[in-house]
């Protein structure tokens, strides 16, 4: 499987479908939040103007961002209540553990390029973010790609802590932070593209190679 622009292996899918089985069996809350968040990777990716083979890198290190919630405790995850020092630090491991979950595929370019999306994706523009406190264009762009949608999604969908909330809520939040925690361009092409979303079909190759094989 090739593009003009780059090479997706042919196990690709293979070597997802397995990681994402292992997801499910153990967060399947966690699962389908990483599905949404990598079919909206790829088209905020899309619409960003980005080419074919990016918006795939955009998808599938959406579809692994959150996998190191596997090593991350479910009495956490599913915690009701606000978390405290130590549950917040264990939390905010799970970039580094997906990375390191994902890092074996890496001898092949395609999982390398979306290794720094993957780490960084809870990375803000202001320098705040972790793990490495990047600032600016120094997030890779699938970072804060991801960043956007994962943020709108864990907003929107109903959490163990919480309801979701109203779609008014979530984007004037998303307006709110732009230029501290998101990049603002990305912001207004989401505000702009999201209301149609829905009227458009989900990648038909993902969906039949991995989210039903995961079924």
């Amino acid at each position: 499987m090739s593009s003009s622009w780059g090479d997706i292996p042919a196990w690709a899918y293979e070597s997802a479908q397995a990681l994402m089985q292992s997801l499910k069996a153990v967060d399947p809350a966690t699962y389908a939040h990483c599905c949404r968040v990598g079919e909206m990777s790829r088209k905020l990716a899309r619409d960003a103007g980005l080419n074919e083979y990016q918006q795939k890198l955009a998808e599938f290190a959406g579809l692994f961002h959150d996998i190191g919630k596997i090593g991350v405790p479910q009495s956490i995850i599913a915690k009701p209540g606000k978390l405290d020092d130590q549950e917040h630090l264990v939390m905010q491991s799970h970039p580094v553990l997906s990375e390191e979950i994902i890092k074996p595929l890496s001898r092949h370019t395609f999982f390398s390029e979306i290794l720094p999306a993957i780490r960084g994706h809870h990375e803000r523009v202001d320098g705040t973010g972790y793990p490495d406190k990047k600032r600016g264009d120094e997030v890779p762009l699938l970072a804060r790609i991801i960043l956007v949608v994962d943020t709108y999604d864990a907003m929107s969908e109903t959490r163990a802590y919480r309801k979701g909330l109203p779609l008014e809520v979530v984007y004037a939040e998303l307006k709110r932070c732009s230029g501290t925690q998101f990049d603002p361009q990305l912001v207004q092409t989401f505000l702009q593209a999201h209301k149609h979303w829905g009227q458009q079909e989900s990648d038909r190759e993902t969906f039949e190679k991995l989210i039903r094989g995961a079924a």
